[in-house]
């Protein structure tokens, strides 16, 4: 399949900002221990960038390198990183689901049951937070979180890094990586660089957009995509952009009362009470159930929920009213919805692990 692209060389929450301060505070200590990096084994890693996307920025100490992904990979499916050795990041991030969790609350350690819907993992190199609530300011910030998380991974840091530092493969893996022994700063780093690269934009939308093929969309996905960019449906208002969100955190009227507060768990505002992360809409029908919670089932459920306005939350965003879609328009929506499917993505990441 010809797939244009650019080469450039290259779980749950945070329940309060005292954890991110804590989690920072032992990165820096990390930091100050690095050593000097042996140039030989610095291969930069090709990051595969779609037609349409930009280039995302990767940190100055972090570049992508081969031996860092392979090492990324390779800790993302270990499962002695949780307490029993029963569970990996993979374990709730699958990859034939778009490397997100097809129950609607993940299980942990003691099939601990997690507190929101996993969120799928593609194209997270483009985020400037992590999590429902965006409690996570960066992507090696973010590895730390489920790994010490008592409903899911349930081990102390120390013992993490502990266990890697018994296992010999990882030896020599770190100091192709980081030209150091294994530790948690070679963890979260590659751990983040092998997500860095789960870059997902071969959709027939994109083809249709991005690669100028105007013959790959059918006349229903056509006019759902009229219904989707339209003033009738506004879910282009927060869906936008190549990756189909803004970054934004909105209340969507799900609740009229949130036993999850979403947002204002890290903010403390009232006025972020329900507001949870706009996802992505790629690869929809893979990453079922939806919503913050996994309290939809299906594509069908979601646009009623739209057209009915929600339960009118006073933080709920003021784009989402009652409208009225008729069945052959629903249909619609839902088949241009799934023109956002990059199943070429989600064959190479099952098939190859």
């Amino acid at each position: 399949m010809n797939r244009p692209k650019r080469k450039i060389p290259f779980f749950s929450i945070s329940s309060s900002g005292i954890l991110i301060i804590l989690l920072i505070s032992g990165i820096a200590t990390s930091c100050s221990k690095d050593q000097s990096l042996n140039a030989p084994e610095l291969t930069p890693f090709a990051l595969e960038i779609p037609k349409g996307f930009p280039a995302p920025d990767i940190p100055a100490d972090n570049a992508l390198t081969e031996n860092r992904v392979k090492l990324g990979k390779m800790l993302f499916f270990d499962k002695a990183l949780s307490l029993d050795s029963s569970i990996s990041c993979g374990s709730c991030h699958f990859a034939e689901h778009a490397f997100t969790d097809p129950r609607r609350f993940s299980l942990g350690v003691n099939d601990s049951l997690s507190l929101r819907n996993a969120m799928p993992i593609f194209n997270l190199a483009y985020n400037r937070s992590f999590f429902w609530d965006g409690g996570v300011p960066t992507l090696e910030l973010q590895v730390l979180a489920p790994i010490e998380n008592h409903l899911e991974m349930n081990l102390s840091l120390q013992e993490a890094e502990a266990r890697i530092k018994q296992n010999p493969q990882y030896r020599e893996l770190f100091r192709k990586a980081y030209n150091r022994e294994p530790d948690l700063y070679g963890l979260v780093r590659a751990i983040a660089s092998y997500e860095r690269t789960l870059i997902s934009g071969n959709s027939k939308y994109d083809k249709y957009v991005y690669q100028n093929d105007k013959s790959v969309l059918n006349p229903s996905e056509l006019r759902g995509m009229q219904v989707f960019f339209g003033e009738k449906a506004e879910c282009f208002h927060c869906h936008t952009g190549f990756n189909f969100s803004d970054q934004t955190f909105q209340n969507n009227g799900l609740y009229a009362e949130y036993a999850d507060q979403g947002r204002a768990r890290i903010t403390g505002r009232n006025l972020d009470i329900g507001k949870f992360k706009v996802p992505s809409l790629r690869n929809l029908s893979y990453t079922a159930p939806y919503m913050h919670d996994g309290s939809l089932n299906t594509l069908e459920e979601v646009v009623q929920h739209y057209m009915s306005g929600g339960k009118n939350h006073p933080n709920q965003n003021p784009t989402i009213r009652p409208f009225t879609l008729t069945p052959e328009e629903q249909e619609d929506l839902i088949a241009f919805l799934k023109t956002l499917d990059d199943s070429e993505f989600v064959q190479k990441h099952s098939t190859i692990k």
